[in-house]
């Protein structure tokens, strides 16, 4: 059952700007060593970084604010070995997705020129009672 999905768009340039002005600092704050290594051998750096940033957004709010607490580098974007982008489940990140019945995490990233955007949906076990529309 799905639990939630959550999609974020971030302005490539703007990410960069925060890179340029806050350097290092902001860069640790944000992700993990090894995701900075991994954006950084790439040919669009800033781009990698961005689409990472709108990951970590798009999975809060596919959690529906159920994370809260969670630091943006306790959860890190990684690539399996043929590319595709994973969340890694580690840490207060995995107790947290399993408290909130989240199972399974499916990531899609994208960037073009200006803008990165990430998407994500969230699965977990039904609980056989008939959802209803909140309208």
């Amino acid at each position: 059952m799905i639990k939630g999905v959550g999609v974020d768009i971030v302005r490539i340039k703007r990410l960069k700007s925060a890179v340029d002005r806050w350097g290092r600092r902001f860069l640790d704050r944000v992700f993990t060593a090894a995701e900075i290594a991994a954006c950084y051998e790439k040919a669009q750096p800033y781009a990698s970084l961005a689409v990472r940033f709108a990951a970590k957004e798009a999975l809060i709010k596919a959690s529906g604010g159920k994370l809260s607490g969670i630091a943006f580098r306790e959860i890190e974007i990684v690539n399996r070995a043929g590319g595709a982008p994973v969340i890694k489940k580690e840490g207060r990140l995995a107790v947290a997705l399993a408290e909130s019945g989240i199972e399974n995490l499916f990531l899609s990233l994208s960037h073009e020129e200006e803008y990165g955007v990430a998407m994500v949906v969230a699965e977990g076990a039904g609980n056989n009672e008939k959802r209803k529309a909140g309208f």
